[in-house]
């Protein structure tokens, strides 16, 4: 039995027995009414989608790419304040996720990769002062190493006062390049010094460059980590893969707004697994809810074209030469999506 059929168990189908006497009868009566309230609403709550966002630098402007200006951050910010939204720490998404709580559409989890001292610096009083919650993910090299771009462990140790701290990795390797005994190498060392310097074992993982297989999850999902985080572009609710979250970048100036309208496909992947060996994408194939018949794909370097679902699959034979080492394919109807990555090894 999965988490939601659990939740929907213990609080809406347990029996309960209606007293003969009036007070207690009166007071099953009210309850039932509760209950046919909640059933009424149960799906507008349990399938509400969260987001969650990333960030990697502020007030940056040598490295505009990845760079959020200090006024566009607050601009968000403040839209979030202005329109009911609630920032959560990660791990409230991860108790939800696990026990099978209702998910809130207005839940915000917000992230920041790299360990940029940028956000030491810049940004993190602007958190404060907001009091919104994070998760910073540290490039353990960097800081190991003392590298003038990244926060050192003083500084972590600080951020971790007012926000938790994730694992990126000790390299910052472009994970789909190594073997798996080389993707749990790099990933022992940095959760050894992450311990080290921080005095417990990292929960949450989130994958180098958003880069990832098959081959990169199994072995990340060995060491245990509640959440696995990657950065397809996308929505969480309440059935979400806990080990494949995924997560929407803000950058520039790219409006909050916009992302906030994006909503959860649900999708199963069956093809393609993995970068094809000729570099050619035959097939995409999946499994999405049985209601939805027409959609879009998109393939990087090719647009965005019509497809059509029967039964509840989705299936299109092609003949594609890929054209770029990070390929995401997408499926898309009206604000609901879906995305994987494929990543030339």
């Amino acid at each position: 039995m999965n988490r939601l059929s659990m939740f929907w168990l213990k609080t809406v189908m347990l029996p309960h027995q209606v007293s003969t006497l009036p007070q207690q009868r009166a007071t099953a009566q009210t309850n039932i009414m509760r209950k046919f309230f909640f059933l009424a609403f149960f799906p507008l709550i349990i399938w509400a989608d969260a987001h969650i966002f990333v960030y990697h630098r502020f007030g940056d402007s040598e490295h505009i790419s990845t760079n959020t200006s200090l006024k566009v951050l607050r601009d968000e910010f403040d839209f979030l304040n202005n329109n009911g939204y609630k920032v959560i720490p990660l791990q409230r998404l991860y108790k939800a996720l696990q026990d099978g709580e209702p998910i809130d559409k207005k839940w915000i989890v917000l992230t920041i990769d790299d360990s940029y001292k940028s956000f030491y610096e810049n940004a993190l009083g602007i958190f404060k002062e907001y009091g919104f919650a994070f998760t910073l993910f540290v490039y353990v090299e960097a800081s190991d190493r003392g590298y003038r771009d990244f926060m050192n462990w003083d500084q972590i140790r600080e951020a971790g006062k007012y926000g938790e701290i994730g694992l990126h990795g000790y390299a910052h390797h472009h994970m789909v390049s190594l073997d798996t005994d080389a993707i749990k190498k790099d990933t022992e060392k940095a959760a050894a010094s992450y311990k080290k310097e921080l005095g417990s074992d990292p929960k949450y993982y989130a994958y180098p460059y958003g880069e990832y297989n098959r081959k990169v999850r199994r072995a990340i999902e060995t060491f245990g980590f509640d959440l696995i985080l990657n950065q397809n572009s996308g929505a969480v609710d309440g059935q979400s893969d806990r080990h494949d979250l995924d997560r929407t970048a803000l950058t520039g100036d790219n409006t909050i707004e916009h992302k906030l309208r994006i909503r959860t496909l649900p999708t199963t992947w069956i093809e393609p697994k993995n970068w094809p060996k000729d570099g050619k994408l035959k097939t995409i194939h999946a499994t999405i809810p049985p209601n939805i018949k027409n959609l879009e794909y998109f393939v990087s370097g090719y647009g965005w074209h019509r497809i059509n679902a029967k039964n509840g699959e989705v299936k299109e034979l092609l003949n594609l030469p890929l054209k770029l080492g990070r390929t995401r394919i997408f499926l898309k109807t009206g604000s609901r999506q879906s995305s994987i990555i494929l990543v030339k090894e």
